[in-house]
């Protein structure tokens, strides 16, 4: 489980392989005390199984499932990424409980850049809208974010100076993608109301 709360970036140095890939990622600017093979870890949102321990390179065997519904298909050595450890009991919940298992990729449509923050617009798929509620959450990149205007088309995201300092999603332009995750309990309460509804019908 993860928290949304991002530790901080770190930069794809080598990828390899051609049907299971080796992600091999620089974690310097992010701990690694403690880390074991075998441990989960969240990169741009998706919950990969660490493989290999050379730190601060740290490895990743990424299945073709997984290249093919996330972002993580469109990375090229030299891309950077948002990393966090996974939940450890008592650590402070400071986000939202995330699993790491991105449900779809969403576009830029919009973005627009003040002096002390940036509003980006998403373009959402549309099966996922019925979980986007404003001032609601999302996991977009594995960053926990507050959800800003919705319309029927996608919605809107408002960026503090902390969180674009912290992760990648500062440096995002118009035309790429973001994965995003819903949390598991926003999925429960709308699956079950959809079914109470449909059986009364």
């Amino acid at each position: 489980m993860f928290t949304g709360i991002v530790a901080g970036t770190g930069r794809i140095v080598s990828i390899s392989g051609d049907d299971v890939i080796r992600l091999v990622i620089d974690f310097s600017m992010v701990s690694t005390k403690g880390l074991e093979t075998g441990a989960s870890v969240s990169v741009d949102g998706v919950c990969l199984t660490v493989v290999e321990i050379n730190s601060p390179k740290i490895s990743f065997d990424v299945i073709p499932e997984t290249l093919r519904l996330t972002t993580l298909g469109e990375k090229i050595e030299g891309h950077w990424v948002n990393l966090e450890r996974a939940l450890k009991m008592g650590d402070e919940l400071g986000g939202h409980l995330l699993s790491g298992h991105i449900m779809g990729v969403g576009e830029i449509v919009g973005r627009t850049e003040g002096e002390d923050h940036l509003d980006l617009l998403i373009d959402c798929p549309s099966d996922m809208m019925k979980f986007v509620q404003e001032k609601g959450y999302l996991a977009i990149d594995g960053i926990s974010l507050t959800v800003g205007k919705v319309d029927d088309g996608g919605f809107a995201l408002h960026l503090i100076p902390e969180t674009l300092a912290l992760t990648t999603i500062g440096g995002k332009q118009l035309g790429e993608h973001v994965n995003i995750e819903v949390d598991s309990m926003t999925q429960t309460i709308v699956s079950t109301v959809e079914r109470i509804l449909e059986e009364r019908l």
